[in-house]
């Protein structure tokens, strides 16, 4: 799940747009079981490095098909490296990482925190002050983490500390590549820039992958592959393509709240398919998480 700004938002809120919005959403939300069963077989860096190589490769064709230009201008360069590196680079590394100490279910309840930290890196970016709810529903989402660091006693705690830090790490280097993009603008076709962004964000990954970590494709099992398939063509094509499609059919607001559902899908496929424990903790922690950014986006 990654944060792209958009061309102008145009048209009305749409049945398609809903449909579309959840296609996203869902598919985002099963993408942190799949990962973490991935991690069973392949190691983090290379499995999420190549699969958003592929995957920006096929959006690219994608765009192409849809008449969208891949010509990116000169100046655009520099800004489009940075934000890439953070967006999809730190998102991609950081949240796979995480992966190796947390459940998929902790994970994803982590992830949801992005537009939290937006708020708090455009402050001193963009001189948006921190008004009175951002900040309080900015010290509810730390509760949230707080809930998810206790369960399980100071051993345990201490134990998930490593992934709990990663998935932040990931999340703040989301809003700040978020926010360099209000910053700076990158003028592209949205379609365009999604494969810029992906292909540029994942290549040092793949490389750090192929270089640190021992990965041989007689590892994957059928389910492996099967993993991988989902993660470069449903993760970074098809939740893309509607992603951008629902972006045009419905209000802002609409859709940034409509990706609340995808911890909700993360944590109750990783119950599902993991079978990880669904208890009071994880409830209570995924709805302070949600409350959170809810008060943050109608701020």
């Amino acid at each position: 799940m990654t944060t792209f700004e958009s061309a102008p938002l145009r048209g009305r809120m749409s049945p398609a747009g809903l449909a579309f919005l959840a296609v996203a959403s869902i598919g985002w939300g099963l993408n942190f079981p799949i990962m973490k069963h991935l991690l069973t077989e392949w190691p983090p860096l290379t499995s999420r490095g190549l699969s958003g190589i592929v995957g920006a490769v096929a959006l690219a064709l994608i765009a192409g098909a849809r008449g969208q230009a891949l010509r990116v201008p000169r100046v655009l360069w520099s800004r489009l490296l940075l934000v890439s590196l953070l967006n999809i680079g730190g998102w991609v590394a950081f949240m796979g990482l995480a992966l190796l100490w947390l459940r998929a279910s902790d994970a994803a309840v982590l992830g949801v925190s992005i537009p939290l930290w937006v708020a708090l890196v455009a402050w001193p970016i963009l001189g948006e002050r921190l008004s009175a709810t951002r900040a309080v529903a900015l010290l509810i989402a730390l509760g949230g983490i707080a809930v998810l660091i206790g369960g399980g006693g100071l051993d345990a705690s201490v134990d998930k500390l490593p992934g709990i830090l990663c998935a932040i790490a990931g999340a703040i280097c989301v809003a700040l590549g978020t926010v360099l993009t209000k910053h700076f603008p990158l003028a592209l076709p949205p379609l365009s820039l999604a494969a810029w962004q992906v292909g540029i964000g994942c290549i040092p990954v793949a490389i750090a992958g192929l270089a640190l970590e021992d990965a041989h494709l007689a590892a994957l099992s059928t389910s492996g592959w099967a993993s991988m398939i989902y993660m470069t063509l449903v993760q970074f094509c098809v939740c893309y393509v509607c992603w951008f499609a629902a972006l045009e059919r419905l209000p802002a607001a609409t859709a940034s709240i409509g990706t609340l559902l995808v911890p909700v899908v993360g944590v109750l496929a990783a119950s599902a398919m993991l079978h990880e424990t669904l208890g009071v903790r994880e409830l209570v922690a995924l709805a302070v998480t949600l409350c959170s950014v809810a008060v943050a986006l109608r701020s």
